[in-house]
């Protein structure tokens, strides 16, 4: 595997991290909050994460694909968050070789996909229901974990 696959299994991994903690334990009315007339609910925005990650799958495999998802069920949402970083995260860990640019990957839809989370984050702050911040460098962050079981924070502030 080389350096390039290694680093964009490591940000997978990093956005599984921070994108559980801030779906994680949301209350049932947070997936609606907003005003979903002017702007993304947090349950089109994660939507949205699985659409750019299934994006980014499908460049990676050599057939550009865009699809835009009616927002699930919340908790279905989740899961499809963690199953569609899973795929990319599978591929990227295979011997298939990489159809788009790892640079191009990181730039388009997985760094889009950061950018989302941070927007649920926020959010949850905006809704009343926030996360605790954290010091995401001592986070115990592991090539390959992007299920919904990460590790517990080592380092959380208020």
């Amino acid at each position: 595997m080389t350096d390039a696959r290694t680093l964009l299994r490591h940000t997978l991994a990093t956005l599984a991290y921070r994108g559980g903690k801030a779906v994680r334990n949301a209350p049932a009315s947070f997936a609606n909050y907003g005003s979903p007339d002017t702007s993304r609910t947090p349950a089109k925005i994660l939507a949205h994460i699985g659409d750019v990650l299934d994006w980014g799958l499908s460049m990676a495999e050599g057939q550009q694909r865009w699809h835009d998802s009616t927002p699930l069920e919340w908790e279905k949402e989740c899961v499809r968050f963690f199953a569609a970083l899973k795929k990319f995260d599978d591929f990227l860990a295979s011997n298939q070789p990489l159809q788009a640019p790892p640079e191009k990957l990181f730039q388009g839809p997985i760094a889009d996909a950061l950018t989302h989370a941070g927007q649920i984050a926020m959010l949850r702050r905006m809704s009343g229901a926030p996360i605790k911040g954290e010091n995401y460098y001592v986070a115990d962050i592991a090539v390959g974990r992007v299920g919904s079981d990460q590790a517990p924070p080592r380092k959380e502030f208020d």
